[in-house]
């Protein structure tokens, strides 16, 4: 896709952009590599959602329900979808992603699949209401382990798993996100036998069957799983990517098979694949807690909003999402302490990109495709972009601020319709009459950003793109003072 730019608009801004080369605009660079399909690209522009761990689990005091529960221990006293979803709006979420069904089995919505479900009222409905109310998209995390169905381990569980799919994604939709835990098959109630089953990864569930109705019923829906299809695991549960970090991935199974929800190399994801087949970002979960139900005595070890802004720059500024688990307490509310950190998060997270420092910098580049200026650099649109000629894979971008400015932030994006293809980046400043690198990293993507360890002072700042696999297309170049 090219450049958000006609040619008219094009020579009515050239006299204010020195930068630009007139004449009739170039082609729009090829894409390289893998590239984001639209689901994706939607999901990249989310960055920061919630996950609501909430089930029996909250009032047995347990991490993981055996399954043998009685559903009527599930009694919030005060439940208000609104509060919650007001508090993960105020902390900068997106969406929110339920736990409508974890390993226990206990279903959060009255399912015909089965009995243990909820007494009174749909949580699922409830939820994903007060999340359209207030702008927030959701998504549904359904276990494909269920340590309560008497079937579980037989052909008639899949069927039943996925009628449980079909209710979610047509009685509550329109869905986002579809989760797949890796956790699959052990120990369990299973109706009564209270027995271990062990259940083929790569097969029981026939993965493809079961995303093709994913598909027909939720096309806008990504999916999550340890291997995609749309977006992996990031290999660990503490909420971040690797420092260098693709977008791209190529997970392999065992012995070099076809992999399925629970494999995954905890490396791997965290670093993905250069030069991958499968566009397949990182999704970096962690929860506010340490638990991922809530916990009494865990009350007092929430996670500290600078806590929380270190994670976001270690998952969100590395081409990955933050998915931040806020669980509900008894009461069917999030706890104060839960709430007044995510608060101040947002507000630290609002407030430190509030404001590029570069808005009015005079840019100079040593090579700008004709049409695609870099002027796109500043709009703050991911999908324009300035990019170098065909063939010029290193290339330097001067920015010369109104005036002297400290900064601890710079953030630079990629239009990643045009796929990932900077490979390596350094970033100078200006001081003492000479050009001081001040960092050097690796990969872009839908968003980097790089924390200085110290602020730095100049007037000017230039970025080169040190190595590329194809001519460098971004579209952000930002610089930011972090907020206390």
């Amino acid at each position: 896709m090219g450049a958000r730019l006609t040619r008219r608009g094009f020579l009515l801004t050239a006299p204010a952009c020195p930068a630009l080369t007139f004449g009739v605009p170039s082609a729009p660079p090829a894409p390289y590599g893998a590239l984001p399909s639209k689901r994706q690209l939607a999901w990249h522009e989310l960055e920061l959602y919630a996950f609501l761990h909430f089930t029996v689990n909250t009032f047995t005091d347990k991490e993981w329900g055996y399954g043998d529960e009685d559903p009527s221990v599930f009694a919030p006293t005060q439940f208000d979808p609104d509060a919650i979803v007001s508090a993960l709006k105020a902390g900068g979420m997106r969406q929110v992603i339920l736990t409508c069904k974890h390993h226990d089995g206990f279903c959060l919505w009255p399912t015909k699949t089965t009995g243990h479900h909820v007494q009174k009222g749909d949580i699922v409905k409830a939820i994903s209401d007060a999340a359209r109310r207030q702008g927030l998209k959701f998504g549904i995390y359904l276990s494909p382990w269920d340590r309560n169905n008497a079937t579980y381990g037989t052909p008639a569980y899949v069927d039943i798993y996925r009628a449980q799919l079909r209710e979610l994604l047509t009685l509550y939709g329109p869905i986002h996100e579809v989760w797949h835990d890796g956790a699959n098959g052990g120990d369990g109630y299973y109706g009564g036998a209270r027995e271990k089953r062990v259940i083929d990864k790569l097969a029981y569930y026939d993965w493809p069957k079961t995303w093709d109705l994913v598909r027909s019923l939720a096309p806008d829906a990504v999916i999550f799983s340890d291997v995609g299809p749309d977006l992996r695991w990031v290999g660990n549960e503490k909420g971040y990517a690797d420092d260098m970090c693709w977008e791209a991935y190529d997970p392999v199974g065992p012995n070099g098979g076809a992999p399925a929800p629970g494999f995954t190399r905890d490396k791997d994801g965290q670093v993905g694949t250069r030069n991958g087949s499968h566009w397949m970002p990182p999704e970096c979960d962690v929860s506010i807690r340490p638990g991922w139900f809530w916990h009494e005595a865990e009350n007092d070890k929430v996670k500290t909003p600078r806590q929380l802004m270190d994670l976001y720059y270690r998952s969100v500024g590395r081409g990955g999402s933050l998915l931040l688990n806020v669980p509900p307490d008894r009461r069917g509310l999030l706890h104060e302490n839960d709430v007044a950190s995510l608060r101040d998060f947002g507000i630290m997270v609002r407030d430190t990109f509030a404001h590029n420092l570069a808005a009015n910098a005079k840019i100079k580049a040593s090579n700008t495709r004709k049409g695609f200026g870099t002027e796109n650099l500043l709009h703050g649109d991911r999908y324009t972009y300035w990019a170098t000629d065909d063939g010029v894979t290193t290339a330097d971008v001067e920015f010369h601020l109104p005036e002297e400015t400290t900064f601890n932030v710079v953030r630079l994006r990629e239009n990643i319709q045009l796929g990932q293809r900077v490979d390596a980046f350094e970033l100078y400043r200006f001081a003492f009459g000479k050009w001081e690198m001040f960092a050097r990293e690796a990969s872009i993507g839908a968003c980097r950003l790089v924390r200085t360890k110290n602020p730095v002072t100049t007037q000017r700042v230039r970025l080169r793109i040190a190595q590329a696999m194809a001519c460098p297309a971004l579209s952000d170049f930002g610089l930011f003072f972090e907020a206390s």
